[in-house]
């Protein structure tokens, strides 16, 4: 074999595997990204796309990135095939217009896969060829409002958080062209996505603007006021039952998503885009297992859509991260009337000086809390386990495992694409899991080797490092015995990893949607218009139902209202036919 000092690499013709379009069996795990960096951790761990707040007109104003930092995330997901997806998802004011329509350009230009937005506004300005999902903020519950936004041109619509299984279903065999997003875990509002007025109501803080007070947190009375005393006087009514009567429990689809799956969700959604990496490390590692799991029972059926496959250095539990406790049925949710704070995870604690959980020992200052007499949450650090006794009848739950700190405190995945490497008299020949192909030719003479080469070519050729990929299979073709230096087969490894990396970044699959501006009516948003006819919240969540005094099990109709500490009120109405529970404010 001859090789001259000027190395000649070529790249061949790629194949890409089949990438996107709706029934093709791609599924998507679509984690939070507070920040850039973040967001590249959710993919290493597992997900398949990231959404990610710009720098303004985010449902989460205390989430924004500036442009620059979205276009770093954009160029390490893009290597794995992975999206990502931008949130412009508040209501839009006049003044705006023009900002935001310059924002949406800059955001093309930087190549970000959607844009997740709410107002139909949008829709009348100068766009470039970007898809535009709709959010879950315009309320999508139903088959008639997903056919409507399938015939605007969205081509995924993220669906209401309290739908089931069968109503995903409904909607999916109805429009089988939309692909369909379902939120899998996270906080749940309490009120119906892009339905909820109470902040702006309350304090001039409007959840559409991204300013959301979080009003389902706060300590409520639920208070039946009584009759008037006297002609004139009016008594103050009775408190039935006091405490977060709106913070619900959160989601969690771990044990559903075979379900969703089938019945036609292809993006699984996790809420969070103010969580911090070690939630989201977590949850979204937890999700892509899970997810995985699924798959392999449904050999041909599904496939993820980013390339490559994560090796975990933990294993991941979702209890471990922030939550609530989680619900047991979306559509018909419960609050947790103690605490809107996360509790971590439930232990079954044993009285004695040496405690073990039901998910493993305790450990030197691990954080505890519980739910005292009063009702009220309480929580310490362990000092010493050895000398901390469980009191008797107290359920404990573990909010901080410091081991479990230290572990997602290093770096806890790492994501590989497989390579086959083939090496013949002619070429060196890279080839990636997607079938993108690259060689170096091999225009020098060698000499026959005095032991055998195989396990050393093997070993350099493979030593792929901290690259993205993982050789999978080293294939020696070579019709004899030649003596190649290490520092050569170092040096065509590393050209050809380059040359493999610059194909998948030039070769990047970006989808485009052409627009034509339309002008859609609307109404004029709660925001401008602080209309007390229209409910300041809409839930699924009934206290009624909770509390035992369904009037369809037998409760007594009485008039109820939510007061805060600081006296304001919403009256409650229940529309028991659909199972809703409205609040109005007084």
């Amino acid at each position: 074999m001859e090789r001259n000092s000027n190395n000649s690499l070529y790249v061949s013709n790629h194949k890409l595997s089949p990438f996107g379009g709706v029934g093709g069996g791609f599924v998507e795990l679509l984690a939070p990204a507070k920040t850039a960096d973040i967001g590249i951790e959710a993919i290493r761990h597992g997900a398949d796309a990231v959404y990610i707040g710009g720098p303004s007109f985010g449902a989460r104003a205390a989430a924004g990135n500036s442009v620059e930092d979205i276009a770093k995330l954009v160029e390490f997901a893009h290597l794995y095939r992975a999206r990502v997806y931008v949130t412009v998802n508040t209501i839009i004011y006049d003044e705006e217009v023009e900002k935001v329509e310059k924002l949406i350009w800059k955001l093309w230009e930087i190549h970000v896969d959607a844009l997740i937005i709410q107002d139909m506004r949008i829709l009348a300005m100068n766009l470039p060829p970007i898809p535009l999902h709709a959010s879950t903020q315009m309320d999508n519950r139903t088959v008639e409002k997903v056919k409507y936004l399938s015939e605007l041109g969205f081509p995924q619509v993220v669906l209401a958080r309290e739908l089931t299984v069968d109503k995903i279903n409904e909607i999916h065999n109805a429009c089988p062209e939309v692909e369909l997003e379902v939120f899998v875990h996270g906080a749940l509002c309490v009120g119906l996505s892009g339905r909820c007025n109470a902040s702006e109501a309350l304090f001039g803080r409007s959840a559409n603007r991204g300013e959301c007070a979080q009003v389902c947190r706060m300590k409520f009375d639920l208070v039946a006021p009584q009759p008037p005393k006297g002609e004139g006087m009016r008594r103050d009514g009775k408190v039935l039952k006091s405490g977060y009567l709106l913070s619900l429990h959160d989601n969690n689809q771990l044990a559903n998503l075979e379900a969703l799956m089938l019945a036609g969700a292809t993006s699984f959604k996790i809420e969070g885009r103010l969580k911090d990496v070690d939630y989201v490390k977590n949850v979204t590692a937890a999700y892509s297992k899970a997810l995985d799991a699924v798959i392999a029972k449904h050999p041909g059926k599904f496939a993820r859509r980013a390339s490559g496959h994560v090796n975990l250095k933990f294993e991941p539990n979702v209890w471990k991260s922030f939550n609530r406790g989680f619900v047991k049925n979306v559509n018909k949710p419960d609050a947790n009337f103690d605490t809107p704070k996360s509790m971590g995870e439930p232990l079954n604690l044993r009285a004695t000086n040496s405690p073990l959980g039901g998910r493993g020992a305790l450990h030197n200052g691990d954080g505890l809390c519980y739910i005292d007499k009063k009702g009220e949450l309480q929580g310490f650090r362990i000092g010493n386990v050895d000398k901390f006794v469980p009191t008797p009848g107290i359920k404990y739950f573990r909010n901080q495992d410091i081991e479990w700190d230290k572990i997602l405190s290093k770096p806890s995945a790492e994501r590989k694409i497989f390579v086959d490497i083939i090496i013949n008299e002619n070429e060196v020949k890279m080839i990636d899991e997607d079938g993108f192909e690259v060689s170096v030719s091999i225009d020098q003479d060698f000499e026959l080797a005095r032991s055998h080469q195989k396990e050393n070519i093997e070993r350099q050729l493979s030593k792929l490092g901290d690259t993205i990929f993982e050789a999978r299979q080293v294939d020696i073709q070579l019709k004899k015995n030649y003596f190649i230096p290490s520092s050569l087969l170092s040096s065509w490894r590393r050209e050809l990893t380059e040359a493999l990396i610059a194909e998948r970044t030039h070769f990047y699959p970006q989808i485009e949607q052409e627009h034509s501006p339309i002008t859609i009516e609307r109404e004029r948003p709660f925001e401008l218009t602080h209309d007390r006819e229209i409910p300041a919240m809409i839930c699924h969540h009934c206290i009624r139902r909770q509390l035992g005094i369904c009037l369809k099990e037998g409760g007594k109709p009485q008039d109820l209202r939510l007061r805060l500490g600081n006296g304001k009120e919403f009256r409650l109405e229940f529309d028991c036919k659909n199972c809703l529970m409205k609040l109005y404010l007084v």
